[in-house]
């Protein structure tokens, strides 16, 4: 379950990294504000942004519950590896060396 769920997290971590460096900053669309004709777009008058933000945040919110889910699988294995593996107890005594002349 653990290698499933790692496997997704980190699909995710490349999606995420990909889709940030797909979208333009703040002052790129400064052309666009003086007549480019950019309102009859595929994406609508404010292009791709709306919508890669919209996939941005929807991809981290999976990346957090995979982050959540992950520590908790995490945290509950290693509570059960320490359940089962407590030291257990002996009290076996050595044989006494033998005395030498």
């Amino acid at each position: 379950m653990i290698s499933v769920i790692l496997f997704i997290h980190i699909v995710l971590c490349i999606a995420l990294v990909a889709l940030v460096l797909l979208q333009q900053g703040k002052g790129a669309n400064m052309g666009a504000a003086f007549g480019s004709g950019a309102s009859g777009t595929v994406f609508g008058s404010r292009g791709p942004a709306g919508f890669l933000m919209k996939l941005t945040a929807g991809l981290v919110t999976l990346f957090f519950i995979t982050s959540i889910s992950l520590g908790y699988l995490a945290a509950t294995q290693a509570k059960s590896q320490q359940t089962l593996s407590a030291p257990v107890q002996t009290t076996q005594s050595l044989p006494a060396a033998p005395k030498s002349k």
